[in-house]
């Protein structure tokens, strides 16, 4: 806002009252008026004088009556507006630090999650493929198997399903597997270990296919390959046998 300073006043001076009596018609209305012109140029000069602002900083403006005159003083910027505007642009760069601190913990922790995510997903998958078959394809379950497993455990686990077909198929024995629950029990770089919970059910027609019910659990050592976590290790933790005694 520019500063408006205060009104010049009234340049006109006040006529004096005329005296009562005769002697004030014998005065010269020439001469008083000369008089009362030259007082008023004299006072006009008098107040305008050294107060009138710079041409350059200041544009006057006269009243519709013409009685009075107000300046309008036009400042250039002053520094307090250049501080202002660096203070807003500090704030504004404080502030998008400020964000970057704050949402860089927030993706890393996303990050994290989705990974664990994932590992308890591959856990649960290579667990229901593991010890699910029936008499038709368990002569190709290792194979079905190799997706999920890596290095050692691998040759182990083709080993004993080499071992296991041919009777499991003889004996036309179908074991399915369903995981009630998997968790990341800890995650290192590379490294991940998470739990399996499981029902499986397995029944033959030996057994009049009524069913064996187990309820197991595992704890399963795993390692990223790229873009791919694999089983390098298994043990059971729990092992339940549910099945109905009659």
């Amino acid at each position: 806002m520019e500063d408006q300073q205060p009104a010049a006043g009234d340049l006109t001076d006040e006529i004096p009252d005329h005296p009562s009596g005769d002697d004030a018609s014998v005065e010269e209305p020439e001469s008083e008026a000369s008089a009362a012109g030259s007082t008023s140029d004299s006072a006009e000069g008098d107040e305008t004088e050294g107060d009138e602002p710079a041409a350059d900083e200041t544009a006057a403006d006269e009243t519709a009556d013409g009685g009075q005159i107000t300046f309008r003083q036009r400042r250039p910027a002053g520094k307090w507006s250049v501080i202002a505007a660096a203070v807003a642009a500090i704030l504004f760069v404080g502030a998008t630090a400020f964000a970057g601190f704050t949402v860089q913990p927030y993706l890393i922790d996303r990050a994290t999650v989705a990974t664990k995510l994932r590992i308890a997903r591959t856990a649960a998958n290579a667990i229901t493929t593991l010890w699910t078959y029936n008499p038709q394809n368990v002569d190709k379950l290792a194979d079905r198997a190799a997706q999920y497993l890596s290095g050692d455990f691998e040759a182990s686990y083709r080993k004993y399903i080499d071992a296991i077909a041919a009777p499991n198929k003889q004996a036309q024995i179908t074991n399915t597997t369903e995981v009630t629950g998997a968790a990341v029990e800890s995650l290192n770089g590379p490294d991940a270990t998470a739990l399996v919970y499981t029902n499986t059910t397995s029944t033959s027609p030996a057994t009049k296919d009524i069913p064996s019910l187990k309820y197991l659990s595992y704890r399963l050592a795993m390692k990223r390959d790229h873009a791919r976590w694999l089983v390098t290790k298994m043990t059971t933790i729990t092992s339940l046998d549910l099945t109905p005694k009659f």
